[in-house]
């Protein structure tokens, strides 16, 4: 557990409802997912970023949990790079990939619209109580309670998958497997923690069951979860954002609609 898990829970964000902060993510996501141009997504961006200090969360924080997404995120700019529609300049051409001005615009777009996808989910969910996402879930957003309890044992256990990982990395280093190879020494641990995630859900899935979880009864709650101003002004502040962005790419004249 870091220093951020156990901070005390003063953010301005930690007083929003987790059922705004999912409707919050599906704003901020579905203009991004409609339109494909470096002006709206680099304005989300640099919006989103500023907003860091009302989630809690040092930028340090952030940055390293955005690691992994700017470690996979070339991964799709290099494909639009490739076999994106040509389009002005063409720089060289191999099989079936074509390099262009088009290309080139795509790719860099499609960069920036995959870490701004990303980011809101790190900024509001990383200091969210999944117990505090399910009772808002359940009383909230009305979803069935076996469903419920499913998401907040899922969301339990995605904890234990980081001290599997590791202890088999200090395993593996005690044995002294643990410093060369290591892609292959990441993949065979990738499969290993399948392994061990899958028996942990089948295990958890039948103690469950076995107590009465997966029964069709009414529910109730230990803890009340309930809408306040706060979440009007946080859903509001997230169209805000989106629509920012998506008319300084319209004033711009950069903007481009997914397909065309």
């Amino acid at each position: 557990m870091t220093a951020v898990d156990v901070a005390p829970r003063t953010a301005w964000l930690d007083g929003v409802n987790p059922v705004t902060k999912v409707a919050m993510v599906v704003v901020l996501a579905l203009p991004l997912l409609i339109s494909v141009d470096a002006v709206s997504a680099a304005v989300a961006l640099v919006l989103e970023l500023l907003c860091v200090p009302l989630t809690g969360l040092p930028y340090r924080v952030v940055a390293k949990r955005l690691v992994p997404v700017l470690l996979f995120a070339p991964v799709a700019a290099v494909s639009m790079l490739l076999y994106a529609r040509p389009g002005g300049t063409v720089y060289g051409t191999f099989l079936f990939a074509t390099i262009s001005d088009d290309s080139l615009a795509l790719s860099f777009a499609v960069l920036l619209r995959v870490v701004a996808l990303a980011l809101p989910m790190i900024l509001l969910f990383a200091r969210t109580d999944p117990t505090e996402l399910a009772d808002a879930l359940a009383q909230v957003a009305k979803l069935p309670s076996r469903f419920v309890l499913g998401v907040l044992a899922g969301a339990r256990t995605v904890g234990l998958f980081v001290d599997d990982w590791r202890t088999m990395t200090l395993a593996r280093r005690a044995r002294g497997l643990g410093d060369r190879g290591a892609p292959r020494r990441f993949f065979s641990m990738a499969f290993v923690l399948l392994v061990f995630a899958v028996r942990r859900g089948t295990t958890l899935a039948t103690a469950m069951e076995a107590r009465g979880f997966g029964a069709d009864v009414e529910r109730t709650w230990s803890r009340p979860s309930t809408l306040s101003p706060r979440d009007a002004v946080a859903l509001a502040g997230a169209l805000g954002l989106v629509a920012v962005a998506l008319t300084a790419a319209v004033v711009s004249g950069a903007f481009r609609v997914v397909g065309t």
